[in-house]
């Protein structure tokens, strides 16, 4: 549910930051900026969050203004009184009261919304620290990780537990950060392999958001990709997305039939920079081969990507065709292999044998159907990994506990099947 590329916590305001008056075993806002009580540990606690490279929203509900108790006026400043004391970057409130029906009153998730489309936030890397249910239940609904401060208030806990229940917001923070070691630790794990992963897609946004990833070191993309993306303007969009990564390999395909035309589109597409590396089919649509095409142009020293190759026959072709010329790569289509109910790990294991003769060739995994095709791609000795947004976002998976995997998907169940508010 992320729409972006910023991490946030997302912070209840009373009882999480400030203490707040408790009445019949509820809590409510202070009544005016005088009566603002900050909790002694939150410039700390939120300064280390900072540290860590979270934005910080408060997320709050200020039902008494619609109720007619406390005004507008008085929370923006007690907002304003927050924002000179502590590290915040945004404030996002709801004046509504349950019958307005509204979509930004929490357990509805649409503060944390608002806020992820305005700045970026990425949801599912975010987290919320909150002191009642409704706060607990948004979080989820929104797709973010949750703290339940549980202060025992005299109403009900949120109807999916939290994934951790603390004490304090220092507690909270505690937790946030070793969770975040835990993540760079996975991340790492991935970063350690041998195999090199490239993004596949032709969205810029998603492309940029890619290349702020280190362990991303290249990129591909290709005609339908670029059409699901709405991409009209070949040339302009190639250029545009060279002049943003310039120093990364980007492979760019031809997409005429006639190999004639093929070759002056690889020889345009080459001029435009240093770091393109052209793809051409391993046939054309009548399934003549390629490689005297393929031949020519690695010879004089385009960087070429040969593409769509499936069977061990047609990598001995191009391979052949490549020898003494420009680096290059040749991209098996596993995923496809498997689709076809084969075993895609022993055409690779052979595949990288027969390039053991042309260095200057890497071997790419293409296609990957699942997060495990990285490491069977490592394994057996491929170069590179290409792989679209779908298999990159689960990166963070690396490792991950299962038992803490399992639980997480029963919560997803329930928080689903109370947004849908199913009867029976």
């Amino acid at each position: 549910m992320g729409v972006g590329t910023v991490k946030a916590v997302f912070l209840d305001r009373d009882g999480v930051l400030n203490r707040a008056a408790i009445r019949d075993g509820k809590p409510y806002p202070p009544a005016s900026a005088q009566d603002l009580e900050i909790f002694p540990e939150a410039p700390a606690a939120l300064a280390a969050l900072r540290q860590e490279g979270f934005r910080l929203y408060v997320v709050t509900n200020q039902p008494d203004v619609a109720r007619g108790t406390q005004t507008r006026q008085v929370v923006e400043q007690i907002h304003a009184a927050l924002g000179h004391a502590l590290p915040l970057d945004g404030f996002y409130a709801c004046y509504h009261d349950d019958g307005d029906r509204c979509e930004c009153r929490k357990p509805k998730p649409g503060l944390l919304l608002a806020a992820a489309e305005e700045h970026g936030v990425t949801l599912r890397e975010s987290y919320l620290i909150g002191d009642r249910w409704r706060d607990i239940e948004a979080g989820q609904r929104a797709g973010c990780r949750t703290a339940w401060l549980d202060s025992g208030y005299t109403e009900r806990g949120p109807s999916t537990p939290a994934d951790v229940r603390v004490s304090s917001l220092a507690e909270a923070v505690a937790w946030i950060l070793r969770e975040e070691q835990v993540r760079t630790a996975r991340m790492k794990s991935i970063s350690d392999l041998k195999i090199k992963i490239f993004a596949d897609g032709a969205d810029k946004a998603g492309m940029l958001e890619m290349y702020r990833n280190p362990i991303i070191r290249g990129f591909t993309t290709n005609p339908t990709l670029m059409r699901k993306a709405g991409i009209r303007d070949y040339g302009a969009f190639a250029r545009d997305i060279l002049a943003c990564i310039p120093d990364r390999p980007i492979s760019l395909e031809v997409f005429a039939d006639e190999f004639p035309e093929m070759e002056r589109q690889a020889r345009t597409m080459a001029g435009w920079a240093e770091n393109v590396f052209v793809k051409i089919p391993v046939t054309n649509t009548r399934g003549e081969s390629s490689a005297s095409l393929v031949r020519h142009l690695s010879h004089d020293g385009i960087k070429l990507n040969v593409t769509a190759l499936l069977t061990l026959d047609q990598v001995r072709i191009v391979s052949e065709a490549l020898v003494a010329g420009a680096p290059a790569s040749i991209s098996i289509f596993a995923g496809r292999i498997a689709d076809t109910g084969r075993d895609p790990v022993p055409v690779m294991a052979a595949a990288v044998e027969v390039l053991r003769g042309v260095p200057h060739v890497e071997l790419i995994w293409a296609s990957p159907r699942e997060l495990l095709n990285v490491f069977q791609a490592d394994a057996v000795g491929c170069h590179i990994l290409t792989a679209t947004h779908d298999i990159l976002k689960k990166l963070p998976l690396v490792g991950k506990d299962l038992s803490e995997f399992s639980l997480e998907t029963v919560k997803m169940f329930h928080v689903d099947a109370a947004a849908s508010e199913f009867t029976l």
